[in-house]
């Protein structure tokens, strides 16, 4: 069923994964993003979504028959991100309308934020029962997934075509520059850890050490997407995303820290935030790229310590329900563990780690 595909942030993780696949199943592939990068068999689109006009123009002539809205932009408070991200979905298909085109199906990533609430109430006040599954429904609180929602079928209405929501877990996959990445940022702890001789110590709190959670793949989330868009049962219905594995913290720490060679600090139950052990790497991590060769300088384009932060530190455990998808006939399944060593083997390979 290949036919021609926009990837809306192509650039970043899932983007990324996204268009990677389809070039594969042999999708005509074009990537979306405000400043593309290269990628082999993707034709680049720049186009900054809060620019209806811009957008508008930089979509003329495409014809996509699926759209995949992997990308947002975080803002200072979720008013902000509500207006900014909600904007940029509208202008997006505003954008593919005009261009006299409409795709036949549209797929809008958003995450399990959609359960824990926004950055600003994260995992704060009523929350539904774990594990979550796609009947919750949304909370009573402003969040910019459910406004991102809104615009999709508000579009949808509009112009006849079919929508899917994916909620993924964490997402482990490579990305130089994503503002939410606990798969490189752990890794670039960890090389900082080994560096400094500073204890390789789990951040977070009792409740994520102890409990059990699970986590989404990059490559497992971009297969979802395009079966959801090739699967007639699973048109204009949401759908959670996990591996279809759990782990405890407790144990992936120490998987985490055999692959670099380390020994993991013994927990005592203190958060001690990423954020706050990390706060003054930048030069050190400068010099271990200069002196290793490796492709990026920049600590904050690789690690966000912040995001980490807020799933390492959340004081419930988070697992999430699959069935939905199960039923519909998606199977695919990823070991989180070997996802994580996957993506440590892929930095060290492309020079992002030493």
């Amino acid at each position: 069923m290949a036919g021609t595909a926009l990837v809306v942030g192509a650039s970043g993780i899932v983007g990324g994964a996204t268009a990677r696949l389809l070039r594969q199943e042999g999708w005509t592939v074009h990537g979306l993003a405000r400043r593309p990068v290269a990628q082999a068999g993707v034709a680049p689109v720049a186009a900054d979504l809060q620019d209806a006009q811009a957008t508008a123009a930089a979509l003329a002539g495409l014809r996509p028959d699926a759209v995949f809205i992997t990308t947002w932009l975080r803002q200072d408070s979720e008013a902000e991100n509500i207006r900014v991200n909600s904007a940029m979905v509208r202008n997006l298909l505003d954008g593919l309308r005009s261009a006299g085109a409409p795709p036949r199906h549209v797929a809008l990533v958003t995450g399990l934020k959609h359960y824990l609430g926004p950055f600003e109430a994260y995992g704060k006040g009523a929350l539904p029962q774990t594990p979550f599954r796609e009947e919750q429904g949304r909370l009573d609180v402003d969040n910019f997934y459910y406004a991102q929602e809104d615009e999709v079928f508000a579009a949808a209405a509009r112009d006849g075509f079919t929508w899917s929501v994916h909620r993924p877990h964490t997402v482990i996959g490579k990305a130089v520059g994503n503002a939410m990445n606990m798969g490189t940022t752990l890794a670039v702890y960890a090389t900082l850890c080994r560096e400094t001789g500073r204890p390789f110590r789990f951040p977070g709190s009792p409740a994520q050490w102890d409990g059990l959670t699970d986590m989404t793949d990059a490559a497992l989330l971009a297969r979802h997407l395009l079966w959801a868009t090739e699967t007639p049962a699973a048109a204009n219905e949401a759908f959670n995303v996990v591996n279809g594995d759990v782990f405890r913290w407790k144990w992936m720490w120490g998987r985490i820290a055999d692959w670099f060679g380390l020994e993991p600090a013994p927990f005592d139950g203190t958060i001690v935030p990423l954020e706050q052990q990390m706060a003054d790497d930048a030069p050190i991590w400068r010099r271990i790229a200069e002196r290793d060769g490796l492709a990026e300088v920049d600590l904050g384009r690789l690690a966000s310590p912040w995001h980490t932060d807020a799933d390492l530190g959340r004081p419930i455990e988070v697992v999430t329900d699959m069935g939905k998808s199960r039923r519909m006939g998606f199977t695919a399944y990823q070991p989180t563990d070997d996802a994580f060593i996957r993506l440590f083997e892929q930095l060290r390979a492309e020079r992002l780690i030493p």
